[in-house]
């Protein structure tokens, strides 16, 4: 049995979409006004903010120390994703302990060296918009040895859909 978050079932974790799902993902400013997002997703009208998509690297750009841009093909659409790679420069991270940012940048650049042409990767990571099209950025990424990782992820995303990010869970009226 899947088990769902049933306060919001796409928000709180990382949603397994195939690339056409993500494609068709709908962007709205946020209502949000202490979000540091200005831009929300949808998916068939339920927010989300983080996804999981599995397929094959067809395009890489690499600006070195900076960013690792590519492309994962799962045979229903291209997903952008952007693998950022500045760690030792990034404001973002001078908060934090310089030995940890150093770990964190290494892990990062081992973790862009494997994204080749032609490896099935599994990347996980939060929406955002580029040019006002969404793509992931890069939390993780993992080449996947199975043969049979895409084809899962597939079955996977599917009976997801179905179970539970297509569910209307019903409002419980408020006992007073």
């Amino acid at each position: 049995m899947l088990l769902c978050n049933l306060m919001n079932p796409t928000l709180n974790f990382h949603v397994k979409l195939l690339g056409f799902d993500f494609l068709s993902l709908t962007q709205q400013p946020s209502s949000l006004s202490s979000s540091s997002d200005p831009i929300s997703f949808y998916r068939k009208g339920k927010p989300i903010s983080r996804v999981e998509t599995v397929g094959v690297v067809v395009s890489r750009e690499l600006k070195s120390c900076k960013f690792l841009k590519f492309l994962i093909d799962d045979g229903t659409g291209c997903v952008p994703c952007i693998f950022w790679l500045n760690h030792l420069d990034s404001p973002y991270f001078f908060r934090r302990n310089p030995s940890d940012v150093q770990i964190m940048s290494k892990i990062a650049n081992n973790q862009a060296a494997q994204i080749q042409l032609g490896v099935v990767a599994r990347v996980r990571g939060k929406i955002t918009s580029y040019r006002g099209a969404p793509q992931i950025t890069v939390a993780d990424v993992v080449v996947e040895r199975d043969p049979n990782a895409e084809i899962l992820h597939w079955l996977q995303s599917i009976k997801l859909a179905q179970s539970c990010y297509n569910v209307n869970l019903p409002i419980a009226p408020l006992n007073r």
